[in-house]
């Protein structure tokens, strides 16, 4: 299996079992990403620097309307999407090999963690991964501390308030709390 074959794997969503080719491939981008979050959250970096950093991260160029205050963590990297005038605030950790979209001018705050991906319930399918994107779509507002989990899409302008566990997927211009999350009014 090459890169490309690998990319497409997770691109179609496919499980993951480990001690195959597939998991191979895995551990190595994992550890590539590991590399660049250790050299990111290693030290200072310029903004320029940062978003450059990302890019190598992501494989994707990140415009430079893209701010984040470090430290930031991920297991893949290479399977997260941002548009223009996103900000990441510190210590945000994603599990994105599911695929993490993110929206124009969503704002993310601190010690978030989108996860995208699940275990095998019966004992013995524990060791594979099962993906689920995560779809965070324009002008979105999360708080500190908020838990995003597989397979959730947050509407436009949305906000999710801090320490909530999103399990559902959030209606559009609606504000969201608790654990798990559920709507408590509209954006007004």
């Amino acid at each position: 299996m090459d890169k490309n074959e690998f990319m497409e794997l997770v691109k179609r969503g496919e499980a993951i079992a480990g001690g195959t080719e597939a998991h191979a491939l895995l551990v190595q981008y994992s550890n590539e990403a590991l590399r660049i979050t250790a050299e990111l959250n290693g030290s200072y970096h310029e903004p320029d620097e940062v978003r450059a950093l990302f890019s190598r991260l992501t494989g994707k160029d990140i415009g430079g309307s893209f701010f984040m205050f470090p430290p930031f963590y991920t297991d893949f990297g290479k399977n997260i999407t941002i548009g223009k005038n996103v900000f990441f605030n510190t210590g945000c950790t994603f599990q994105d090999r599911g695929g993490i979209t993110i929206g124009d001018g969503t704002q993310i705050g601190q010690n978030v963690v989108l996860s995208t991906l699940n275990h095998g319930i019966a004992p013995d399918k524990r060791g594979i991964t099962y993906p689920f994107p995560i779809v965070i779509e324009k002008n979105v507002w999360i708080g500190a501390s908020v838990t995003v989990v597989p397979g959730v899409t947050i509407g436009d302008n949305a906000i999710i308030a801090a320490g909530a566990v999103v399990t559902k997927d959030v209606p559009a211009n609606t504000i969201v709390a608790g654990v798990p999350a559920k709507v408590i009014k509209m954006v007004e």
